[in-house]
């Protein structure tokens, strides 16, 4: 492993990060919130250890391998996370312990969107525009990694259909070619966020709330400026508003990419993928407006629509925004959400779960089985559209399911043996190894109450769900290491 390129790399992701710190400052100054010494310090220390990481590798000019990169991917959520809690510590309002601020920063650049934070309303300004920020620059970061790098290293959602990948084409190295494909996804993001904000601020919101909740809908986050979310504004308009963008944001970006290539909105309907997203987003909606208005949880048929269409589309998406106290409602319909953030979005998306395409061909593979049955000896392929899925990527399929599996169960039995209360424990796993937030339970509304070793290994949940599962299990491997 080159770690002198690997450690420039970090300096100059430690040098831009602090930069990103710069906007709250301006909040700050704008809002009079004095909170603006705490992001002048994390600026200062940020900068500072970028420099130290930076000038000493600041002339080499090597190519990054595989190896290096699998480094720099873990590297970019937990060094940045890490940096990234120095505003929650330093601030005097909430002035979080070390260990919520990282928990607090995980959750953010993860778009997990748990959060420690209780009395949302009372904080400064900037505090809130920096949480919001956080998730928008993770959400980013996560369509590059899924869509320009994984595929690379051979491992992630886009890596499953490759001769099926909508997007530019990727080269066996990480090479100046992701500078291209970054560009063109980064005025993707940037024009769904836009559009995001606009519409929100159309329909009612102040700007800063508009441009906080644009931040955290595109990137699928879920955090708020209220303590109420989306249900502070008490808006069905918003509220669809936030679904149309939510779904949007769950489709696979480099298909976003192609439609907006070929200004055809059927690149959409073309692909496997997104068409299997669909139905399933509508199964999901539609049990759960069944559900809401046969247990009579609302008499109402609008606001069973409103408010079940919203929760399906939030939860499915792994988005976590809510209207209302979700987690409340009929066992069935707060296990059927919690089961459909398991599917997520889509491959190159910046929804979490396990992604919709790989639970289609594991479906696909199992269909496939039982044909096997009933003619052993007939040559079945697994198709995606009109591609054929090779075996090796099927046992990659497998391979993901049974670490995913094995890596939850480890940590629900885990998070269990500290006194956690089993439900608590199960959803809070689920909700941040799916990047969802909201759990049940006692952690439906947030996880302030949870212990200090619970926050770590949900934080660590959220990181290995955030690189899905692989990329940082293959660090923790001796073979990693090995020459």
């Amino acid at each position: 492993m080159q770690l002198a390129a690997v450690q420039r790399i970090l300096g100059i992701l430690l040098m831009l990060f602090s930069l990103t710190l710069l906007p709250p400052i301006a909040v700050s100054w704008l809002y009079d919130d004095g909170a603006s010494q705490a992001f002048i310090s994390a600026v200062l220390i940020t900068l500072a250890l970028g420099l130290v990481a930076w000038l000493p590798v600041r002339h080499l000019r090597r190519e990054l391998r595989l190896r290096d990169g699998f480094m720099v991917v873990a590297m970019f959520w937990t060094v940045l996370s890490a940096i990234g809690a120095l505003p929650f510590v330093l601030a005097e309002s909430p002035h979080l312990s070390v260990t919520d601020a990282f928990f607090e920063s995980m959750s953010g650049l993860t778009t997990t969107g748990a959060t420690v934070i209780t009395h949302l309303d009372d904080l400064p300004k900037s505090i809130l525009y920096y949480r919001q920020q956080l998730q928008w620059l993770g959400g980013m970061g996560i369509i590059v990694l899924a869509v320009a790098i994984l595929p690379l290293l051979g491992i992630g959602g886009m890596q499953l259909y490759r001769a099926e990948t909508p997007g530019p084409m990727k080269d066996s190295k990480l090479t100046p070619r992701i500078t291209e494909t970054a560009k063109a996804l980064w005025y993707i993001y940037l024009g769904l966020t836009v559009s995001c904000a606009l519409a929100y601020w159309a329909f009612g919101m102040d700007l800063f709330d508009a441009i906080g909740h644009s931040f955290a809908t595109v990137a699928i986050g879920g955090f708020s400026t209220h303590d109420a979310s989306l249900g502070y504004f008490q808006s069905d308009a918003i509220d669809l508003v936030a679904v149309v963008f939510m779904f949007a944001s769950g489709i696979n970006f480099a298909l976003h990419f192609t439609a907006w290539r070929h200004r055809s909105l059927g690149s959409y309907l073309a692909d496997s993928e997104f068409r299997f997203y669909l139905a399933l987003m509508v199964l999901v909606v539609c049990l759960t407006i069944a559900g809401l208005l046969l247990s009579q949880t609302y008499t109402d048929w609008r606001e069973a629509v409103v408010k079940g269409l919203f929760h399906a589309v939030s939860i499915g998406t792994t988005a976590g925004f809510t209207t209302t106290d979700h987690y409340n409602w009929p066992g069935f319909l707060t296990i059927l959400l919690l089961f459909a953030s398991f599917v997520g979005g889509c491959a190159g998306s910046t929804g979490g779960g396990i992604k919709v395409i790989r639970l289609l061909l594991l479906i696909k593979q199992g269909m496939r089985e039982i044909t096997r049955l009933i003619h052993p000896a007939a040559h079945i392929p697994v198709r995606v559209g009109d591609k054929v899925i090779s075996p090796r990527v099927i046992e990659a399929v497998w391979g993901f399911f049974a670490l995913y599996v094995a890596s939850f169960t480890a940590m629900y039995l885990l998070l269990a043996s500290t006194g956690i209360e089993l439900m608590t424990a199960f959803s809070a796993v689920a909700a941040s190894i799916n990047n969802l937030g909201p759990g049940l339970g006692g952690v439906g509304a947030h996880y302030a109450e949870l212990h200090d070793p619970a926050k770590w290994i949900l934080g660590f949940a959220m990181l290995l769900g955030r690189l899905e599962i692989f990329t940082l299990l293959v660090l923790l491997s001796p073979a990693f290491w090995r020459r």
